[in-house]
């Protein structure tokens, strides 16, 4: 990957492995912006935007542009991506249709093409397996660590942190295969896989960063 020109950076990672913590860390060290689930949802709600929208919208693209970097400049202001942990766990992801989805990719192309960045989740793996300078991570980690981890974080038990854990992993899983056709545990989809067990996020973030230099 060149960092000199323009790049994406995508994270799959499981629910309480540090992926999304590392994706913002990696995101600050590179000086991009770093986008997830929660602020994506947020554009196509701001926007109203389907993959028809959007169509229409590119002929006016630079209003466009500047009110959804603003949005994301600020977007923890407008949706607090770790409140959406238990909700995403608690219910199936039924409103994703293939319009939805579509919408969903037409965003993070327009992103990319605009900026250099990092994108968490998304099927970015799936989405940018053909862009020229794009580089696809996968972080992992054993049960024990993503449960405890999530059990901290939301303040539950760990036996309501392993039901939303085995949920959230489903969902995840139905996703990816829905819309891409592929498992996004095969780890032919990244460039590099990560154990999450003994590092630490800003550990990981660093040699991420080792690998493109």
């Amino acid at each position: 990957m060149n960092k000199k020109e323009h790049f994406v950076i995508t994270i799959n990672r499981e629910l309480g492995s540090g992926g999304r913590t590392v994706g913002e860390i990696l995101a600050k060290k590179l000086g991009v912006t770093f986008y997830d689930k929660a602020l994506i949802k947020a554009l196509e709600e701001k926007f109203n935007l389907t993959a028809d929208e959007i169509e229409k919208l590119k002929g006016r693209k630079t209003r466009w542009w500047e009110d959804f970097k603003r949005i994301a400049e600020v977007g923890t202001g407008l949706v607090d991506s770790r409140s959406c942990l238990a909700k995403y766990g608690k219910q199936p992801d039924v409103l994703t249709t293939e319009n939805v989805f579509q919408a969903e990719t037409e965003i993070l192309n327009e992103i990319a093409e605009e900026e250099s960045c990092v994108i968490a989740g998304r099927c970015g793996f799936f989405v940018f397996r053909n862009h020229p300078n794009h580089l696809s991570v996968l972080i992992q980690a054993p049960m024990a660590n993503r449960v405890a981890r999530v059990a901290a974080k939301q303040h539950i038990s760990e036996a309501e942190a392993r039901q939303i854990i085995k949920k959230v992993d489903n969902m995840r899983e139905n996703y990816v295969t829905r819309f891409t056709g592929t498992t996004r545990y095969d780890t032919r989809n990244y460039d590099l896989v990560f154990n999450a067990d003994g590092k630490t996020e800003e550990q990981i973030a660093d040699q991420i960063l080792s690998y493109i230099d």
